[in-house]
């Protein structure tokens, strides 16, 4: 019996090694790319991973012609723009699906969650009229408020709210505390774990996002890292796969770094629900 259980991890470690590296063999193909010189091939049979001569120029050109700096402010002022209101607004609609009794509260859920099957394209061109109409094209605000609510943060969050024992609830009544303050008090700070993994996901989500700033945003100045790639890879002669992988590592990399760096937030949020009796 140990034997074969040695044996079953093995294998199950085999699968799991095989499945990894397939999934970033791409990101590794990525950087060999970014830091192959002028002189060496691309597309060699059999196919080359490491550079025979790494060079760091194709980070320095696409440094500067992603404006690094500025672009990545802008990037950073969207999405970070966008994750506060997804939570405010979020959090502020979950509450009361969750934990309030009124009429009309399962329908309005049920239509939230319908909202799902509704792909972004199809709100696209009425979404751009209404931010005309406001006067927000080539805005920050254009860009971000449209973002600031989800359907899948709703659901998240109500999830969350179900699980705080209705006692604590109960027991902020009986000291006198409004709804409000029982919200703010106890409520929140009881699903920070469920916060910040939704915090999380909507920033690697909306850091990646291109299509929806890209039909907004006109002046180069206020564009993010994303709709400046795009226009990167649109070269008048063609695009330079080495320049433009340098600047495809670029514009992940804060991505990257975000989730590992608050990682075991994500892992505790998502575990949350199932954790709790």
């Amino acid at each position: 019996m140990r034997n074969n259980s040695i044996v079953n991890n093995f294998v199950r470690h085999l699968c799991l090694i095989l499945i990894l590296l397939l999934v970033l063999m791409p990101f590794f193909w990525l950087i060999a790319t970014s830091f192959k010189p002028m002189s060496e091939r691309l597309f060699t049979i059999p196919p080359r991973l490491i550079p025979l001569e790494p060079t760091t120029g194709n980070y320095r050109e696409a440094f500067s012609l992603l404006n690094m700096l500025r672009s990545t402010m802008n990037s950073f002022i969207i999405t970070l723009s966008a994750v506060a209101l997804n939570l405010f607004f979020c959090s502020l609609t979950a509450y009361p699906l969750s934990r309030m009794n009124f009429p009309g509260r399962d329908i309005i859920l049920y239509i939230i969650l319908a909202s799902f099957m509704i792909p972004v394209q199809a709100i696209i061109v009425p979404l751009f009229v209404l931010i005309q109409g406001q006067g927000l094209v080539d805005s920050y605000i254009g860009v971000f408020l449209p973002l600031g609510i989800t359907a899948f943060g709703i659901f998240l969050l109500r999830n969350a709210f179900l699980d705080v024992p209705g006692d604590l609830e109960e027991a902020g009544r009986v000291d006198g505390c409004s709804e409000f303050k029982i919200f703010y008090r106890i409520m929140l700070p009881l699903i920070k774990p469920s916060l910040a993994a939704l915090a999380i996901l909507l920033f690697v989500t909306y850091w990646n996002e291109f299509l929806w700033p890209m039909i907004v945003l006109r002046s180069l100045e206020i564009q993010p890292l994303q709709v400046r790639l795009v226009n990167l890879s649109r070269g008048l002669f063609g695009a330079d796969w080495r320049v433009l992988s340098a600047a495809a590592v670029l514009v992940t990399l804060p991505a990257i770094l975000f989730f590992f760096i608050f990682q075991r937030f994500f892992i505790s949020g998502m575990m949350e629900g199932a954790l709790k009796e």
